[in-house]
């Protein structure tokens, strides 16, 4: 007999209108040493939380990777509050940094580094944007629809696709739009991309450490929503070997010298300052990106830097329309899909303004 491993949303609703008689559901959420999300519930009074005000709570970093078996509890401080899109309002959805006992910060916690950067260069307004891609993968682990014993039609007809054959799992990724834009997160849009069962969505312009804490929750809504709809999401830069383009997470990035009129100038000299540091952002830029970043696929070499207008086949990309009205942004291609936002933003901006 088959197994349903998918939720059931008809009686789950009868639930969720249940009176909370005063209290909450505040699910905390914290990046595992694998860069993926985990999170567990507790229940608070209902008020207007904010991050300083709620309490501090503790896992077993022994089950995650983070902490040693005979000193595993490991410190939830949370640093940014959402609506629940899944429980609705009054809950929330607590994003937390992990801290050891000792009062340091977990090794995998690279917000709290990354806070502090952007801070010390907050006169210069940092804008990012985000561009998240992402497989849906079955349960064999195969990207979704495509056959058991073979490959779909060549790449062409996926990017931005319309209609059956093109295009797979369009529900799961019209409710992240919507569970995103209900919680508050800066999404700013989403497409198909070019390889089968492959999307993207867009978080941003945010300023400052707002960048990774909308992206990190973003990223949780869409495993949390793939879940109830039976599918699988991988972050891997390149989930199928061949001749088919990888997943990564290109920066947008802009100071706000860059955003008015004369900024090109500033737009150059920050690329001139990321070169000498291509290979310690490469370290930076997530797990597996030498399978993506060869050269072809929309990518340049990792052995290489090198900037252009237009160009997807560069490290750094100058949109057309920037170099035209001489002022804008530029769009830095080289993180992987699993890289950390917090290690993108904060090496993003020692790299220009330096090191603290």
């Amino acid at each position: 007999m088959a197994v349903n491993l998918t939720s059931n949303v008809q009686n789950l609703n009868k639930y969720l209108k249940l009176d909370q008689k005063g209290s909450i559901m505040a699910e905390y959420v914290w990046v595992d040493a694998n860069g993926e999300t985990r999170s567990k519930s507790r229940t608070l009074k209902e008020q207007e939380w904010k991050p300083e005000d709620l309490p501090i709570w503790n896992f077993d970093g022994s089950s995650t990777e983070q902490a040693p078996g005979d000193n595993s509890d490991v410190y939830l401080r949370p640093c940014a509050v959402f609506p629940d899109p899944f429980r609705g309002s009054p809950n929330i959805i607590v994003l937390a940094e992990c801290w050891m006992s000792d009062g340091t910060p977990n090794k995998y916690n690279f917000r709290h580094e990354c806070a502090k950067v952007m801070e010390a260069y907050a006169e210069h307004e940092p804008w990012f944007g985000l561009e998240q891609e992402y497989t849906f993968l079955n349960e064999d682990g195969r990207p979704y629809g495509w056959p058991a014993n073979g490959f779909p039609a060549p790449q062409g007809p996926y990017y931005c696709g319309v209609g059956s054959g093109k295009v797979v799992l369009r529900d799961v990724v019209e409710a992240h739009y919507k569970a995103c834009l209900y919680a508050g997160v800066k999404i700013s849009g989403t497409n198909a991309e070019v390889m089968p069962a492959q999307w993207e969505f867009q978080v941003g312009p945010c300023e400052g450490i707002e960048m990774g804490d909308h992206l990190w929750i973003s990223r949780f809504f869409l495993a949390r929503i793939a879940e109830d709809f039976g599918a699988r999401v991988t972050w891997h830069p390149k989930p199928i070997q061949g001749d088919w383009n990888g997943a990564g997470l290109h920066s947008n990035f802009s100071t706000k010298e860059m955003r008015v009129e004369g900024g090109m100038k500033h737009i150059e000299d920050a690329i001139k300052k990321l070169e000498p540091h291509h290979e310690e952002h490469i370290k930076e830029y997530g797990e597996g990106n030498e399978l993506r970043l060869t050269g072809r696929h929309e990518t340049g070499s990792i052995d290489q830097f090198s900037y252009g207008v237009a160009n997807r086949g560069s490290s750094i990309r100058i949109p057309r329309e920037c170099a035209a009205k001489g002022y804008g942004y530029f769009e830095d291609r080289r993180p992987a899909s699993n890289a950390d936002p917090y290690r993108v933003t904060k090496i993003l901006m020692t790299s220009i303004f330096g090191k603290l």
